[in-house]
């Protein structure tokens, strides 16, 4: 029996230890973990090079404050900025944190315009967080329920849609900035069109609006560069990022450029634990990784060999809808519901998601060999066949 508050269906498995991209459960079974964590161990389990680092700083300085300077956390700042092209850098413990942050800066942002009712538009399917600002801004009706009244603020529009954005523009005067995830997670790893993104900075640029991307699941090298925005060629002005900057380590960023980055000021926003010494020690090294080990073009070389292989073991299949995604961000979207194969590919020692009722969702680590990524694919696609057989 468990005292744990009942918001989680736990899959009948606890996990005891790990390495690489394998996991081991308490009886010893060995699993093989194509999710990561929800795109969060992106170094795989237990990196030797995160492990010394954790160590290293646990013996030193775990928390201070943010009432006095921390070099590690403004070392980070440094190497983001530098990464990203933004200017500067606020640090949270959670992706719903680093958007809360944009959203607060958006709205302080339209007051300083003297626009009284700042509104964000915002995309069907998406995903920010579960705090009540982002889970009025995710286009998940889900999520939402039981939770109102929701707050005011928010205009929704589809994905992948510029002409509605356009629309809004139109209408709505108190427009000051969109929240978009450059690839949907959980919506089903929805890909942007090609020129979705510049027709968005365009229509920022047009109507003085701020673009902030959540990249949350889609950054620190998922997709294959070290952020989604990049494939685009613009720049945003508010990036956030939590999941794989840490390696397991909670920790959030709320990235900003230009005008967006001397919104806040001392007292308008703040985070006891944000950017501590052991958090900003754990994402130094997993951004130090990546780059060592070149695990952005690892990302990229092996998701688009697993697409491959799936697309010749399923894509003849018509229930299968479609199989994209880019770099080790995947997504298989099938006719019916499928939830059932999370259970089904755990019995056969290998761990994946389902999101959006019909989307199985790999979000594999970024150390994953070919062999390892031929081993997905080989134990799901059987799997995936024989539920659309029955």
């Amino acid at each position: 029996m468990s005292n744990l508050m009942n918001t989680y269906l736990r899959l009948p498995v606890t996990f005891a230890r790990g390495e690489g991209v394998w996991l081991w459960d308490e009886e010893g079974k060995r699993y093989l973990d194509a999710l990561a964590g929800v795109a969060v161990c992106g170094l795989g389990h237990c990196h030797p090079a995160l492990a010394k680092a954790l160590c290293d700083q646990a013996g030193t300085l775990i928390h201070t404050s943010n009432l006095y300077h921390i070099r590690k956390q403004e070392q980070l700042g440094t190497r983001l900025t530098a990464l990203s092209g933004m200017d500067n850098a606020f640090f949270c413990n959670s992706g719903a944190e680093a958007n809360e942050a944009a959203i607060k800066l958006a709205r302080l942002y339209g007051h300083g315009k003297n626009i009284d009712l700042p509104t964000i538009i915002v995309m069907e399917k998406s995903f920010h967080g579960r705090t009540m600002a982002t889970l009025t801004a995710s286009g998940n009706r889900k999520v939402q329920a039981g939770f109102e009244p929701l707050l005011t603020g928010f205009a929704r529009v589809p994905y992948n849609d510029l002409e509605a954005v356009a629309q809004v523009a139109e209408h709505n005067k108190n427009v000051v900035a969109i929240l978009v995830e450059p690839y949907q997670g959980e919506g089903g790893v929805n890909v942007p069109q090609a020129n979705y993104l510049q027709g968005l900075r365009h229509l920022c640029n047009q109507n003085g609006w701020l673009l902030m991307l959540d990249e949350v699941q889609c950054g620190i090298g998922r997709t294959g560069n070290w952020f989604a925005f990049q494939y685009s060629g613009i720049t945003p002005d508010v990036v956030t990022l939590a999941k794989g900057l840490g390696s397991g380590v909670p920790i959030g960023a709320c990235l900003a450029k230009g005008i967006a980055a001397n919104v806040f000021k001392p007292g308008n926003h703040a985070s006891t634990f944000g950017g501590n010494p052991l958090a900003c020690s754990a994402a130094l090294t997993t951004l130090e990784v990546i780059e060592k080990e070149d695990l952005l073009r690892n990302a990229m070389e092996v998701g688009d060999f697993m697409r491959s292989l799936f697309k010749a073991q399923l894509a003849d299949l018509p229930e299968v809808i479609e199989i994209r995604g880019q770099g080790l961000m995947i997504g298989i979207e099938l006719s019916k519901p499928c939830g059932e194969l999370v259970k089904e590919a755990l019995k056969k020692g290998l761990l994946i998601n389902v999101t959006s009722d019909k989307v199985v969702r790999l979000l594999p680590p970024l150390v994953i060999q070919r062999s390892e990524a031929e081993q997905v694919v080989n134990i799901l696609s059987p799997i995936v066949k024989e539920f659309l057989a029955a």
